[in-house]
């Protein structure tokens, strides 16, 4: 007798440009190599173009397409809605789906905004009640290097931690040429470089060490207060092509501050997308007293682990290739040297949130964590905008 065949777990995502790009990768991927207990099948994508979606759709593997995301809230054939759409939409469209009885998977930042994140959140702990669940973005957790780091943390090889140091360095807009995009909007992104890819840092400061930022001290500066509307140059907003004239640039360029960790860790963190020739440069630096670990996803298959248990004679940074079956997700890919790319972190989010699901169980990062990364986003434009040092998270 045949076996029964995998449930499928029905998608509908909503964003086609460059997150919903790499969405559509890892859930096509995802199955082919890993052992789900759960199906992803390509539903239906949604955008407000029709012939835009279509052509997108018919690229990335989706069955149909819709222009209005609310009717894949409807739709009964539809069981997740994976949301890729500007922030300020984050919201409105999460607690529609939830609501609805539908997962959800959303990409971070959360929300534009602590109330909204705070009402997500709380919808998603209601819909949990009912065996649905959420989850939040924050992708670059599951970077098999930053996972095994957390590892060597929860083994206790660092000790107590004392220090985080934190950077994510981007260069794509350091043209002041560069055109607007909806990036640079604060209606629309809630932030600038800050919850772009200072949101990254701060998940991954507190999941690798485990521990929470309880105050931060900080400083926000635009460099470039206007911008071309029109342009071809493409960055990672999108090309900015308009129909002339300038726009006002209303989020940060660069975001600096320093934070108190609970335990007593300090911290500190930067973020711009102003630092030329770093392309995508996401570092993170922990010292403890027994150890120190550092990593920079521009050399993402490695991690830098320093053992300060060993004689000083021989002690010294090594060099850990994470490409072994012994690592964090590794095993399902490659023979040992062989690395893997930005886009591999997605599939493991998808391979994560699919077994969460599958075991009816909350995935993390929960709506409830992403909350918590809102609430220091929040304290630190709090704390930049008074000038007034600390400010409680």
């Amino acid at each position: 007798m045949a076996s029964n065949p995998t449930p499928t777990l029905r998608v509908g995502m909503i964003g086609y440009a460059f997150m919903g790009a790499m969405h559509s990768h890892a859930w096509r991927t995802a199955p082919r190599f890993f052992d789900l207990p759960l199906h992803p099948e390509l539903t239906v994508l949604a955008g407000r173009d029709a012939a835009a979606v279509k052509s997108a759709a018919d690229r990335m593997g989706w069955q149909d397409t819709a222009t209005d995301w609310r009717s894949l809230v409807e739709r009964e054939d539809i069981d997740l809605i994976d949301i890729c759409t500007p922030g300020d939409t984050h919201a409105e469209i999460a607690i529609a789906a939830l609501e609805a009885g539908k997962h959800v998977l959303c990409e971070k930042p959360l929300a534009n905004s602590v109330e909204e994140a705070e009402r997500m959140a709380a919808a998603a702990r209601a819909a949990a009640e009912q065996g649905v669940f959420a989850m939040c973005g924050f992708s670059y957790r599951r970077t098999p290097a930053l996972t095994l780091a957390r590892r060597l943390v929860e083994q206790g090889r660092l000790g107590d931690i004392r220090h985080i140091r934190a950077q994510y360095l981007q260069d794509w807009l350091s043209d002041a040429n560069a055109p607007m995009t909806w990036r640079l909007d604060r209606t629309k992104s809630g932030s600038g470089a800050l919850g772009d890819i200072g949101a990254h840092s701060i998940d991954a400061a507190q999941f690798v060490t485990g521990l929470k930022i309880s105050g931060v001290s900080a400083l926000l500066n635009t460099f470039v207060h206007e911008r071309p509307l029109s342009g071809t140059r493409v960055g990672l907003g999108g090309s900015g092509a308009g129909d002339g004239g300038t726009g006002q640039v209303t989020v940060d360029d660069a975001a600096i501050f320093s934070a108190r960790f609970d335990g007593g860790a300090v911290g500190v963190f930067e973020a711009t997308r102003f630092a030329l020739g770093r392309k995508n440069s996401m570092r993170l630096e922990v010292n403890g007293t027994l150890g120190s670990l550092a990593f920079d996803f521009e050399n993402m298959n490695s991690l830098e682990f320093y053992d300060g248990t060993v004689s000083s004679e021989t002690a010294g940074f090594s060099t850990i290739n994470v490409t072994e079956p012994a690592h964090p997700y590794t095993g399902n890919w490659w023979p040992a040297g062989h690395g893997l790319g930005y886009e591999h972190g997605f599939t493991h989010q998808v391979v994560d949130l699919v077994q969460a699901i599958a075991d009816g169980t909350t995935p993390s990062p929960s709506f409830d964590e992403a909350l918590r990364v809102q609430k220091v986003l929040r304290a630190v434009e709090q704390s930049a905008s008074a000038d007034s040092g600390w400010q409680h998270v």
